[in-house]
């Protein structure tokens, strides 16, 4: 798996990604030992406690009036459609929704119950510029299931499927 081709969450496209910013974070698998008198060079047994984890990050680039208010909340100035500026928001803001994430080698990630935490970052130099430093939560669903599934993207399945029988014809 390689390269990230799209980002989506709650169905809005975020926009460019900064080069080399993505990272799947997150924690490893935990255990607890069980060590035994007799046995004094090895424990006996290994306890899984929980299973590793996923918590993506992210510096989102691409810092229209839309984007500011997809990631971070607040309202646009002047109107939906053409906005002129972007407020930042007065109340405590909950972002959660479905992340879908398409990668570049032809799979798909799916966060069906991602909260996205974000902040605005970065330098205002000649050389960076401004950033969205995004973290993403990977929650269970609420209607049980995995936490995220990684599949082939659809319709590059579909065109895969379809190749070796155009190649035959």
């Amino acid at each position: 798996m390689y390269g990230i081709g799209s980002l989506s969450f709650g169905g809005f496209k975020v926009g460019y990604i900064e080069k080399g910013s993505f990272d799947f974070g997150g924690k490893g698998p935990e255990s607890v030992d069980v060590d035994a008198e007799q046995v004094p060079d090895a424990p006996v047994l290994s306890l899984a406690q929980k299973n590793g984890t996923i918590e993506p990050t992210f510096n989102l680039i691409q810092l229209d009036y839309k984007n500011l208010k997809n990631a971070l909340g607040g309202d646009l100035i002047g109107g939906d459609e053409a906005p002129t500026g972007w407020s930042a928001p007065s109340v405590l803001i909950d972002k959660s929704g479905e992340c879908v994430i398409d990668l570049v080698s032809g799979q798909r990630i799916t966060i069906p119950n991602g909260k996205l935490l974000a902040n605005l970052s970065g330098k205002l130099t000649l050389t960076e510029v401004a950033k969205i430093a995004c973290k993403l939560k990977v929650q269970k669903p609420e209607n049980g299931g995995a936490p995220y599934t990684i599949t082939d993207i659809p319709e590059q399945a579909a065109a895969a499927q379809s190749a070796p029988e155009q190649a035959e014809g």
